[in-house]
């Protein structure tokens, strides 16, 4: 308000006032950066930010340079980067002015059924391919589905789906992503180029944690990182997640052994707890003689009834 008062007299402060006022409040509340999580933040922008799948990143490169790509397969366990890697790729391919009207991403997990098939996948492949990109590179006439967590899609589904890869060959190309490729239907394997994505070593998810907590000016003791990397077992996404919490728990404090393994203990007793709830076992969880959880936490925050 002071400085606001050494302006010219001759005007009156209150219009004024309530203008500055109201500026610096849609300014403020427009330009506050929207919090997300670290593992979305430092997804690879490109193929070759892509870490340890050195021969999947090859083949992709190659078809990149001919602005084309085949169906793809991509299995492997969790956190190792097929969906990162499609992503990188399909950024390349269009560029941000045409990477959401191109590409069609879906979890299949979640949205399993045949009538998704149906409705948004075959919608979106039938649409035509128009546009091209800003900065005069090659843009392919086609666009992208990318089907995470494929292998949770039921089997009507699957088969449909075969169906609309074949009808739609000419402007749509599909990416198939999931942990088991056992559970994927053989004339879909068959349509596809598959790649397997091995978990991430030591080394390259220390490296990685390294350069995240860096960049976001985390302190935190090798112990700690190497406990990070020992407990998420190839999964970097997991050990990203893990760091995260770490972070927001500590507040500025170094992160220690101490508080990885509390934090990990706490994820580990949750699944559990959710597994034996998903499985029918409410009234045992309850009775269980050992709680699955921190001392700071109670039965009361866990049960409120």
């Amino acid at each position: 308000m002071q400085a606001f008062l050494k302006g010219p007299s001759a005007i009156s402060t209150k219009p004024p006032a309530a203008k500055e006022k109201g500026a610096a409040g849609s300014s403020g509340e427009g330009k506050r950066p929207k919090p997300i999580p670290w593992v979305e933040k430092y997804r690879p922008r490109n193929v070759d930010e892509v870490a340890f799948q050195d021969e999947v990143v090859a083949v992709l490169k190659k078809s990149l340079e001919g602005a084309d790509l085949p169906n793809l397969l991509f299995y492997g366990p969790p956190g190792t980067g097929k969906t990162s890697t499609i992503l990188a790729a399909a950024r390349e391919l269009y560029g941000p002015e045409l990477f959401r009207q191109r590409v069609l991403e879906l979890n299949a997990s979640d949205e399993r059924g045949i009538q998704v098939i149906r409705e948004k996948v075959k919608a979106f492949a039938q649409l035509t391919a128009s546009g091209s990109r800003s900065d005069g590179k090659v843009c392919p006439p086609f666009k992208i589905v990318i089907l995470d967590e494929a292998d949770s899609m039921t089997s009507a589904a699957q088969a449909a789906l075969r169906r609309t890869m074949e009808k739609e060959s000419k402007t749509t190309r599909f990416c198939l992503i999931c942990n088991y490729i056992s559970r994927i239907i053989e004339p879909l394997t068959s349509r596809c180029s598959k790649f397997r994505f091995k978990p991430l070593s030591d080394k390259i998810q220390q490296q990685r944690l390294l350069e995240v907590s860096e960049k976001e000016h985390v302190k935190i003791s090798n112990e700690a990182v190497s406990y990070l990397v020992k407990v998420s077992e190839g999964d970097l996404r997991k050990a990203i997640t893990f760091l995260q919490s770490a972070t927001r728990l500590m507040g500025g404090k170094e992160i220690t052994e101490k508080i990885v393994t509390e934090i990990a203990g706490v994820s580990s007793a949750l699944q559990f707890l959710l597994a034996l709830v998903w499985e029918g076992f409410v009234w045992e969880v309850y009775l269980l003689p050992v709680s699955p959880f921190p001392q700071s936490w109670n039965k009361k925050s866990v049960y409120p009834h």
